[in-house]
């Protein structure tokens, strides 16, 4: 396919932006608003939004310069997502491509990314604490968040502030666990098409220790695709108590994973052929995980003034995988085990506050990759990685805001993060076949992350915000350590991320919500491997768009809600790859970045006992390689979804997801000279009941 013609048919560019900006507009408006905003609450009423993301502490989200995107539980509920995908992608801005199994690649204000690039960019948290160790990210790294028995979950569009260090680059997600002092009992059955099968419990309220919440979580399929069986568990604790100035709450957190992989289906449009989707060219490939995670959270006011917040943590995760997209199909063994502290001293004031902080974590992690294929081509049998990772990370920071006056606030903040990397090797030095193992040696990274707003209320019910940011990303272990002979890492620097934003938010008592945001970025020291696997460590590229979010109530009973991103992600560089798979020119698409995204809902409650939503997704085009020679050609999907209260605290729920039974991929890749991808599932139907004591 000749690179003209596919530029042509991808690219709007900012000449034609306008008058597609202006339809967009009018769809959100009239049918749109972003799972962020009220549509949680009760009749569509626009209360004051709560979030602990942009600082760590309760603050007005609209009072914030900082975008985030909130879902409420009533809304995870409501979705009963089958992967997180299903649920994040509700929000503006994020698109995550979902994979086999719990697998996952994703997106906030950026293209979707892969490799250490991909596990990087994007920060996965629970109550503010990381879910792995930054420098030792899992690209599906979201399949350890217990994300359905969620209090809610926060998104950060962008750089993620000064509480936030490495790998909060693009964006970060935030799972908030249950407030166990909302007395609740729920139990639910779901069973739907392909063998699945979804039981959930929870149950929070007083006990004589404090506050409690326990909850569990168990899904199992057989899976839409031969040898795709999924089977994922998950446990979730958390107690509160205190005594006057002092608060305490101990949480933990448990996932079990067993999945047999399906993997890409190839050839061109091979997605649009059902029996072919079906079908599993690597039955072996697996993915088995476990992931512990425990924190004491502690708060404290220490005057009317003067307060003191802080948690340790451990963590403590390992997963074996095979290497299904590698000729070599080898064996993976990786995990971490982690212990680590975060502290905050406030001072609150009648126009303001400061914060200072520290947050330490130290980590012993290790990989293993083993063949067990007779040695072929540059592919030896047996070991060809073996190496353990000590990582110890310190960081300080500041953060503060002011009211210059009673309508104008300015915020802003600073981050210095230093982490140093102990590597040692547990096999031969040097190169075997394609694989080149270091002898042990150490690595310092030091980054520094600045960041400004203010938050003008210019007239009743509006708002308009901006904000600098900087995002930074500290290499992974795996691009530092795991390498082929050829590539280099002494060179390596720190991603870094500016980013520049500005927007206008509505928020009116009846119910109306409208948040209009533009942004441009510039990253540099971009580090990714080309398609000849060597290593860029000074690639730059630039991201610009417009995301739109809203609510509208259009009578008492209707609600039209949704999310929309326009958005122009281009390489700021020449590459030519040594064996000419994948030219890069300057003013190329980033390959695997949708120009439009928008997921728009309608949400009706003819009577009271009944509850109804349909929600149009849309993917728009883009290109699967980096020379922008190939295309996907974009999709379309309906869900529906629907609950009727039989009789006090007993529901019935059923959904339809992609109820016109489109042929689509969820993620498309051109590699190694020809078309792949993971094909979209076909109409699903999944029917289930839900207690509520």
């Amino acid at each position: 396919m000749a690179s003209t013609p596919a530029r042509n048919a991808v690219t709007l560019g900012w000449q034609g932006f306008a008058s597609s900006a202006m339809r967009a507009c009018a769809l959100v408006l009239a049918a749109a608003s972003g799972s962020a905003m009220a549509q949680d609450v009760p009749g569509g009423a626009a209360d004051e939004v709560i979030v602990v993301s942009a600082t760590r502490s309760a603050q007005v989200r609209d009072s914030s310069a900082v975008p985030v995107a909130v879902i409420e539980a009533d809304t995870i509920r409501t979705v009963g997502a089958q992967h997180v995908a299903e649920l994040l992608n509700r929000a503006p801005g994020v698109h995550i491509h979902r994979g086999n199994g719990a697998e996952h690649l994703t997106a906030i204000r950026s293209p979707v990314l892969s490799a250490g690039a991909g596990a990087g960019s994007f920060l996965y948290l629970e109550d503010g604490i990381s879910l792995r160790a930054p420098a030792f990210a899992n690209i599906n790294g979201l399949f350890e968040a217990v994300d359905e028995l969620a209090g809610r979950v926060e998104i950060i569009r962008g750089p993620g502030g000064a509480v936030y260090g490495s790998n909060a680059l693009h964006g970060l997600v935030n799972v908030i666990t249950p407030d166990p002092a909302l007395a609740a009992r729920r139990a639910e059955l779901e069973l739907g098409s392909y063998g699945r099968a979804r039981v959930t419990a929870e149950a929070s309220g007083a006990t004589r220790l404090g506050d409690g919440y326990i909850g569990l979580s168990v899904r199992s399929e057989d899976g839409w695709r031969d040898d795709a069986s999924l089977f994922r568990a998950g446990l979730q604790t958390r107690l509160d108590w205190g005594q006057g100035a002092m608060r305490w709450s101990a949480r933990a957190s448990m996932i079990h994973l067993e999945q047999e992989t399906a993997t890409f289906v190839n050839g061109f449009e091979a997605y649009r052929d059902e029996a072919l989707s079906r079908r599993n060219s690597n039955p072996e490939a697996f993915r088995d995980a476990r992931a512990f995670r425990a924190s004491l959270h502690a708060d404290h006011t220490l005057s009317a003034l003067w307060s003191l917040s802080g948690a340790v943590y451990a963590r403590s995760n390992d997963m074996e995988f095979r290497l299904h997209f590698l000729p070599s199909r080898a064996l993976e063994f990786t995990g971490h085990d982690s212990i680590g502290a975060q502290s905050a001293l406030t001072r609150q004031t009648a126009r303001g506050s400061l914060t200072i902080g520290a947050d330490g974590e130290w980590t012993r992690g290790y990989l293993i990759e083993d063949q067990t294929l007779p040695s072929f081509g540059a592919f030896p049998q047996g070991i060809h990685y073996d190496y353990d990772v000590e990582a110890l990370t310190g960081a300080v920071f500041a953060m503060g805001r002011h009211a210059l006056t009673d309508v104008l606030e300015i915020e802003g903040g600073a981050r210095l993060e230093t982490t140093r990397f102990d590597y040692t090797n547990n096999t031969d030095d040097g190169a075997t076949g394609r694989f080149l193992r270091l002898p042990d040696r150490s690595d310092s990274f030091t980054t520094f992350a600045p960041h400004a707003g203010l938050v003008w209320r210019f007239a009743d019910n509006w708002r308009a915000f901006a904000r600098a940011a900087r995002g930074v990303r500290a290499p992974q272990t795996d691009e530092l350590y795991r390498l082929q002979p050829g590539q280099e890492i002494d060179n390596i620097e720190p991603e870094v991320l500016d980013s520049l934003e500005a927007g206008l938010r509505l928020s009116r008592p009846d119910g109306l919500a409208l948040e209009l945001t533009a942004f441009t970025m510039v990253k540099r020291n971009v580090f990714f491997r080309d398609a000849d696997g060597i290593n860029v460590t000074d690639g730059r590229t630039t991201h610009e768009g417009v995301e739109i979010e809203g609510v509208w109530p259009l009578t008492d009973r209707l609600t039209l809600s949704g999310a929309l991103i326009w958005a122009i992600h281009n390489y700021d560089f020449d590459r030519t790859a040594g064996q000419a798979f994948e030219v890069i020119e300057r003013g190329n698409r980033v390959d695997t970045a949708p120009e439009w995204l928008w997921n728009l809902r309608a949400n009706w409650q003819p009577v009271d006992a009944v509850r109804l939503e349909a929600e149009w997704v849309h993917v728009g085009e883009y290109f699967a390689d980096a020379a922008n020679d190939a295309v996907y050609s974009g999709h379309h999907l309906l869900n529906l979804r629907g609950a009727m209260q039989v009789r006090g605290g007993v529901e019935l729920f059923a959904s339809l997801r992609n109820a016109a039974n489109t042929r689509y991929a969820e993620r498309a890749d051109f590699a190694f000279g020809g078309y792949r991808y993971f094909p979209g599932e076909p109409r699903t139907v999944s029917v289930g009941v839900r207690i509520r004591g």
